[in-house]
């Protein structure tokens, strides 16, 4: 039974996190930017929120829920803003400056990488309620479920989302020494306007529905 629902959380982490949304994208602009750790770490942010969220879903922390629900309007408003800004940063970042910064303060820069990501990822007070219906569906939320179940598939969702992102980071790293600092400044500012895209998008819900 709990290989069964650990089984079961690796695919919902893997599903929750293989589209390559404003986190993905941020995530292959540091690796190719910072290195495969970075990249790496930056995903292991997102993976704690999914993790984070896949708990309160799990085992219906109904207060939380509630004050998410009542709060969702100011949390996806943050969440637009800094993703306003950090494609800003991106579109104005100079690589060549970047990589010699990177180079001095590696290990100093690795905790920034994972909490900018965690706190982005859990400003979108939606994922709790996708995890909440997934779980329901698996017919394992209830007042009944048993902690074990619920907590394997906790950790399977954890497991999913890592694997991933290990997955992903090393990929492009793999890749990386094919971008010079020219394509670098390019992939930049690509990146940079595909977040903001993201902002306004977001935006854009608040202003003209749900």
């Amino acid at each position: 039974m709990f290989l069964e629902y650990l089984w079961q959380g690796i695919v919902v982490g893997l599903s929750a996190s293989i589209p390559l949304g404003p986190i993905g994208v941020l995530c292959i602009q540091r690796t190719l930017n910072k290195g495969r750790i970075s990249g790496f770490v930056s995903g292991l942010g997102a993976a704690s929120a999914d993790g984070f969220y896949a708990i309160v879903a799990g085992f219906s922390i109904s207060v939380v829920i509630d004050s998410l629900t009542e709060y969702q309007l100011y949390l996806r408003i943050i969440g637009g803003l800094v993703l306003l800004f950090m494609g800003y940063k991106l579109i104005v970042a100079n690589p060549g400056v970047q990589l010699r910064k990177q180079l001095k303060k590696k290990r100093k820069g690795l905790f920034g990488d994972f909490i900018s990501i965690f706190a982005l990822t859990v400003s979108n007070p939606i994922t709790v309620f996708v995890f909440a219906a997934v779980f329901a569906g698996f017919g394992i939320v209830d007042k009944e479920s048993q902690f074990s179940s619920v907590l394997s598939l906790i950790v399977g969702v954890l497991t999913g989302a890592t694997i991933w992102w290990f997955t992903l980071s090393s990929i492009v790293s793999i890749f990386r020494s094919k971008f010079k600092l020219r394509r670098m400044l390019v992939l930049n500012r690509i990146a940079g306007i595909l977040v903001i895209l993201f902002g306004l998008f977001i935006f854009g819900t608040l202003l003209f529905g749900k």
